[in-house]
């Protein structure tokens, strides 16, 4: 069923999708190892060097000799310095010093942009990385490291997220086709803080319904073991819901980007770059503090996941405040991931 979907999905994106042309620019690089023939300051210093030594001129020889070594050294400095600048431009490092000089340069809608994209990813993460574990553990009450059942009943948890994220999936690429025309009604300030106070919603809900079932489980209700009836399907609710929100996430914040530097001079790379800093380093955040994070509180999904709805909230309403308003005829479907 997996392979049937993602076969439809790669239809659907080689029909619709535009393809577009890269023309190709040629490079005016010039290397270290052009013939020295072809350098017209050489052949300026050969020439002077004829000139000055023509029979009869002895007298002028130390003059022409003071000159070629003159013209040669500053030839010379020239070349070094143009190999420096040139290490500078292409070595390594010269892309991470772009993308920091360019925050400086950024148009000012974008750093609210930026912040709006962190707080987006810092509420996405703690699902991402826990959302199977989640199931298996708080709504179905089984243990990796337990007792046989145990393990049988995280198992069963694990495939049942499994589940929840195909139909987050399904969900996802629908909504993919709803995003542009809601963006062109809405604006897509409106659409990117909808979809983070929906990731608010849907994460307050994992803990309720977290609570809810770990308090019955603790209770000794025999019915709740394996996990309720209402609480797993509520659990693939939530599950599916986000499918639409993150659509938004996947494709709303590169459109806005790419909109607010599109007089930027060819700078729209260099921000999609800079915007790709607010996702990784959320995700580094989340992935070294989420354990002690959980730890603090006593283990479980639980505190990551109200973590995860503040972030959510708060992205929310400093998107629904501080995002520029762009014209809502401006979007264009601009889609990642």
């Amino acid at each position: 069923m997996l392979m049937v979907f993602l076969t439809f999905c790669t239809l659907v994106t080689l029909y619709f999708a535009d393809e577009i042309p890269l023309n190709v620019i040629e490079s005016r690089h010039l290397s270290d190892s052009a013939p020295l023939l072809n350098d017209p300051l050489q052949n300026s210093l050969e020439l002077s060097k004829s000139e000055f030594h023509a029979p009869g001129l002895d007298n002028l020889s130390g003059n022409s000799t003071n000159n070629d070594s003159e013209l040669s050294l500053n030839s010379n400095h020239a070349n070094s310095a143009g190999r420096q600048n040139e290490t500078f431009n292409d070595g390594p490092g010269a892309v991470l010093v772009n993308l920091l000089t360019s925050l400086r340069h950024l148009p000012p809608g974008m750093h609210s942009v930026l912040l709006v994209m962190a707080l987006t990813w810092l509420s996405w993460f703690p699902f991402f990385l826990f959302d199977t574990d989640w199931m298996g553990r708080e709504v179905y009450h089984g243990d990796p490291k337990g007792t046989s059942n145990e393990v049988m009943l995280y198992d069963q948890g694990v495939r049942e997220g499994a589940f929840g994220l195909l139909l987050n999936s399904v969900v996802l690429g629908i909504s993919s086709f709803l995003i542009e025309p809601m963006c062109q009604k809405l604006g897509s300030r409106l659409v990117w803080a909808m979809s983070n106070f929906i990731v608010f919603v849907c994460m307050a809900g994992t803990a309720v319904i977290s609570l809810i079932s770990v308090g019955e489980y603790s209770e000794g209700i025999e019915h709740v073991i394996g996990g309720n009836a209402p609480i797993r399907i509520a659990s693939l609710i939530v599950f599916a819901l986000l499918g639409f929100p993150l659509a938004i996430t996947y494709s709303v914040p590169f459109s806005v980007t790419a909109e607010l530097t599109a007089d930027s001079g060819g700078g729209q790379g260099l921000a999609i770059g800079v915007l790709n800093l607010a996702i990784v380093i959320p995700q580094m955040i989340i992935s070294i503090g989420a354990g002690p994070w959980d730890a603090l509180f006593g283990g479980g999904n639980i505190p990551a996941f109200v973590l995860a709805s503040v972030c959510a909230l708060a992205a929310g309403v400093y998107a629904a405040l501080k995002l520029p308003n762009l014209s809502s005829t401006s979007f264009s479907g601009f889609h990642f991931g």
